[in-house]
């Protein structure tokens, strides 16, 4: 089907005020754009409770925000039996180089409603400051450190998932596959939206809808060269999980893509090479849809559409808190 048209109407307006060629920007003009991008988000929603916390990582402790929920108790202490609910840890994107808690959170308050879950996103270390291995690194960490001490963030063990968006996609994934390699119970669900999965190659979607459609080849070739140190492979399932060669032990996995997005067919193959291993995995490609489209309410209504049927899956696979069961 051909693009939808509030997509289409964002494309000309973010064409319009759209900076300088990024091949040459800096981290902080990345970050900079990405910031003035996300405003197209709309005003956060309202949540029942947000509170700032740390957990453990390798190189210091890493900021976390814990949202909980309208229709949860935000007034019982983290940690109270009773007071228990589904949780998913969440990774925002940025190309491992920008974004943050703050640039993602509308999209993490509406996981957490529209889920019925609590959501704890993770403020990882960014490059070029911090290179690869460093944010995957930050990733297991917390989720590691999260599934141990649940119930301290108010969250069931046995409930507890993990979401990324787009980079944060990358890492959701990696994520779990390190965990599967080391042994150790996955979570329960992942959750990849407009993941990338593949730096190695330039898919058939990559070079089709390389300039225009919101993120450019130019961009991700950029990104990818202030992630990773001189040398490094991008083949490495750790950078590139499509390319994991073994696919098992990985939780129930929920994949959505967008139509117009360069990153559509990594999402789609992941998907295929899952259900080929076996594993619980479900796809869904929204037509007419470009990449992020699911952050950018304020500009595309459908997003609010999507993002009820990304929390109808959480809480069918997670089960949802009282009140929003």
């Amino acid at each position: 089907m051909p693009l939808d048209p509030s997509a289409g109407r964002f494309l000309r307006l973010l064409a319009a005020s759209a900076p300088q060629s990024m091949r040459n920007a800096s981290a902080q003009d990345r970050r900079a754009s990405l910031v003035e991008l996300m405003k197209f988000g709309g005003p956060p929603p309202p949540i029942a409770a947000a509170l700032d916390r740390t957990v453990p990582g390798p190189a210091g402790p890493l900021g976390v925000r814990l949202y909980t929920p309208i229709g949860a108790s935000a007034g019982a202490l983290p940690g109270v039996r009773d007071d228990l609910m589904p949780g998913l840890v969440y990774f925002h994107g940025g190309g491992l180089v920008a974004g943050s808690m703050a640039t993602h959170e509308s999209i993490a308050r509406m996981l957490a409603n529209e889920g019925a879950c609590r959501v704890v996103s993770v403020e990882y270390r960014l490059a070029p400051e911090h290179q690869f291995p460093s944010a995957l690194d930050d990733a297991v960490a917390s989720v590691t450190y999260l599934g141990a001490n649940a119930a301290q963030f108010g969250i069931d063990p046995a409930r507890l998932g993990i979401c990324g968006d787009s980079a944060g996609g990358t890492l959701a994934a990696a994520t779990c596959q390190a965990l599967a390699r080391a042994g150790r119970a996955p979570p329960a669900l992942q959750i990849l939206l407009c993941p990338i999965l593949d730096y190695s190659r330039l898919s058939a979607s990559r070079r089709e809808l390389a300039s225009g459609y919101m993120i450019d080849e130019e961009v991700l070739a950029h990104d990818l060269s202030l992630y990773l140190p001189a040398g490094t492979d991008p083949a490495d399932c750790r950078i590139s999980p499509l390319r994991a060669a073994v696919l098992d032990g990985l939780p129930r996995t929920i994949i959505h893509t967008a139509e117009f997005d360069p990153l559509r067919d990594e999402g789609r193959d992941y998907f295929e090479r899952l259900s080929h291993a076996g594993c619980d995995v479900s796809y869904t490609c929204h037509p007419g849809m470009i990449h992020l489209f699911y952050g950018l309410g304020a500009v595309i209504p459908y997003a609010r559409a999507a993002l009820r049927q990304i929390g109808g899956q959480i809480r069918a696979s997670l089960g949802g808190c009282g009140g929003q069961a």
